[in-house]
């Protein structure tokens, strides 16, 4: 039995549509062939005796016309029926597990590149999240407005004591200069520094001061939502999570409805992210996925330091992020240098993350936070 899954006009009542970059041996149709029928009913190349002309047209996905289906590399997109997925319960673990699963399995897909996924905005408002705070909450909750805000980074990344850590973030909020602090994804639980011996120390101290600080939670799902709950029940205000932990963990901990601002920590991304593997789900997509995800803040990445995107590409990013209300966190080489070029060329709606410029700083780190709060006070737009 042959199939025809060509779609001539999208319909965003019954499928949702994922973009691919597809490179094949075969040519891109019959790459997006072999995506579609693998990634929805079954085996591309033998039709099952148990297939039926409704289950096809119900559950098969479909590939949208375009005009290069005849060449070996090129984009086109792919429509997965809603019926496929219970977003509730399924999550975005099952979602991934659809559009970039079994592609990596087919001998003739050379490469297969996720680009964009795009849903009914019903779909992503009554499944999905958005921030608690976002970029309008954390201006409201800091008191910030038309500038950039401001984090700091906890280092050294390891190897401190709570006691140790106390007094790094004392001496980061002495003057009010920060709006945000967050550990280092490296710092999770280690017996030096136990979660559950400094999230109350934290915590106390900073009661009374305009700055969220995120505890880094990263662990495996059994553990994950305990953590957040237990910063929660002890008067922290935020947490951070490595996307090692799951784009599902964002989800889980937002659907918590715990007063917790939520950071997204990108260390890793490129494994999975970066556009030389063969095989990859792009960082925009990401980002989109975090945003739905309901995160607050989304190390987004940099521009000049020893990080540096291209100006497009950060652009880009920056505008996903921005448009669901979520604050890009630039950091890896901020200075207070950095501050007015990136200023002039993305405006204000971003966060300054730095670590080694403040705590690096020949004065000390009161000093190193002063010199870039004094960089974004002194903005010319």
């Amino acid at each position: 039995m042959s199939i025809n899954i060509i779609q001539e006009e999208k319909d965003l009542e019954k499928y949702f549509y994922v973009t691919y970059e597809l490179g094949s041996d075969i040519s891109v149709y019959d790459a997006a062939f072999n995506v579609a029928v693998g990634q929805s009913i079954g085996n591309p190349s033998k039709r099952s005796v148990w297939e039926t002309d409704e289950m096809i047209e119900d559950y098969c996905a479909k590939i949208v016309r375009n005009d290069n289906f005849n060449d070996n590399l090129g984009t086109v997109e792919i429509a997965y029926p809603y019926a496929l997925i219970d977003f509730d319960t399924d999550g975005i673990a099952q979602l991934m597990c659809i559009i970039a699963g079994g592609q990596s399995d087919i001998a003739a897909i050379k490469r297969c590149r996720v680009l964009n996924i795009e849903m009914k905005q019903s779909v992503i408002d009554t499944h999905f999240h958005k921030p608690r705070y976002g970029i309008s909450g954390m201006r409201e909750f800091c008191g910030r407005y038309n500038k950039p805000l401001f984090g700091g980074i906890i280092k050294p990344k390891s190897g401190i004591t709570p006691a140790v850590l106390l007094d790094m973030v004392k001496e980061m909020v002495e003057d009010g200069n920060l709006d945000f602090i967050k550990e280092d994804e490296i710092l999770s639980s280690p017996a030096i520094c136990r979660l559950e011996d400094r999230v109350e120390l934290i915590s106390n101290y900073l009661a009374d001061k305009k700055v969220f600080y995120s505890f880094c939670i990263n662990a495996d799902p059994a553990h994950i939502l305990n953590r957040a709950q237990f910063v929660a029940d002890n008067g922290g205000r935020g947490v951070h999570v490595n996307v090692w932990s799951g784009l599902g963990a964002y989800k889980n901990i937002r659907e918590m409805n715990l007063p917790l601002h939520i950071h997204y920590q990108r260390s890793g991304m490129d494994f999975f992210a970066s556009d030389k593997n063969p095989f990859s789900v792009s960082w925009h997509v990401l980002c989109q996925l975090a945003a739905w995800c309901g995160c607050d803040t989304i190390h987004a990445g940099m521009f000049g330091g020893y990080l540096s995107d291209t100006e497009e590409f950060l652009r880009t990013t920056m505008q996903i992020l921005q448009a669901g209300n979520v604050v890009p966190a630039l950091s890896c080489g901020l200075t207070a240098a950095h501050v007015q070029p990136i200023v002039e060329k993305f405006g204000v709606d971003w966060m300054a993350n730095a670590g080694g410029a403040i705590h690096g700083h020949p004065s000390g780190t009161r000093a190193g936070v002063k010199e870039i709060r004094d960089a974004i006070e002194n903005i010319t737009i």
